[in-house]
């Protein structure tokens, strides 16, 4: 870090030490993520308790605990850094042929499976030297976008809010599935066959947020018989040989159907299809990166997007 950058007496420097403490909560792992020596660090750590006139942590073994002080801090010094980082400091033009940015992207296995990687095998031929890191959905995903954690979340925009930047990708709709030799299951599924069998649900995230349809039941008051809980990338074996059936995307459903064919059913709740999106940091409009990667999505930043 530069040292001597000063506002009312505080290195600002400092905040970066501090942002890095505050969500590594690791003394040497917040070091080394800002290239700075562990002697340095703990150096950072006296000033800004000094500064600040509070310890700002404690230790609880080796991970870093939060005082109150520094836990209101966190989300005010992180918000800092990144206008200074997005609205000062320029972005550096793109070249897709050259670039080595790494996205860091935040969405369903159901979308990795049918949307993603024909993004990623566009990319490979467009931007050999861009890779991606892909994240299983979070509990609050749209907190990750706000802190500039993630550059894209991929979600059906009904469970999206306002605060950032959204384009759409394409319309799906759900269906029921079963094993083909479930024979109680028929092609027009009634809702009381529908509550009678048992379900394979999905759920995301540590705190098993609801799918779609489980949310519309929930919000109606009504219970299904969830016998197993798993991503969708997995129903097709856990439907295998059984009476269960479940809800999922038509578009998973076709692609399951070239290797792992399934018997389709309407599904007998009144969902209106739903729209995929992609939303981005608002902070991040001004980065090129982020125009190259919606590029890469099927649309420019704003507007509505293909179906990929």
């Amino acid at each position: 870090m530069v040292s001597n950058v000063r506002f009312k007496g505080l290195d600002l420097n400092l905040l970066v030490a501090l942002d890095a403490l505050m969500t590594e909560r690791n003394l040497t792992v917040a070091a080394r993520s800002i290239n700075l020596s562990q002697p340095a660090m703990s150096a950072a750590v006296g000033r800004l308790r000094e500064y600040f006139r509070d310890d700002l942590f404690t230790m609880n073994g080796r991970e870093l605990c939060l005082t109150p002080r520094a836990e209101g801090l966190a989300p005010v010094v992180r918000d800092v850094l990144l206008k200074i980082r997005c609205s000062i400091i320029s972005w550096e033009p793109i070249n897709p042929a050259q670039s080595e940015r790494r996205f860091r992207i935040l969405l369903s296995d159901f979308m990795t499976l049918v949307f993603l990687d024909k993004v990623i095998a566009r990319v490979a031929r467009e931007a050999p030297a861009v890779s991606f890191e892909l994240l299983s959905l979070d509990n609050d995903p749209n907190e990750l976008l706000r802190r500039g954690e993630v550059d894209f979340l991929l979600l059906p925009d009904l469970f999206m809010g306002n605060a950032h930047p959204t384009a759409k990708l394409f319309n799906e709709k759900l269906v029921c599935v079963s094993c083909p030799t479930n024979n109680a299951a028929t092609r027009e599924l009634t809702f009381e066959q529908y509550m009678s069998m048992g379900h394979a649900g999905v759920m995301f995230g540590r705190s098993l947020r609801p799918s779609i349809e489980e949310w519309y039941l929930l919000e109606h008051g009504i219970k299904r018989r969830v016998e197993v809980v798993q991503g969708f990338s997995l129903i097709p074996q856990v439907l295998s040989g059984t009476n269960r059936i479940a809800t999922m995307p038509l578009r998973l459903v076709e692609y399951f159907g070239k290797t792992l064919p399934l018997g389709i059913m309407n599904l007998p709740l009144p969902l209106p299809a739903f729209t995929e999106a992609v939303k981005w940091p608002a902070l991040h409009n001004n980065d090129p990166g982020q125009d190259l990667g919606c590029a890469k999505f099927g649309s420019r930043r704003g507007h509505a997007c293909g179906s990929g």
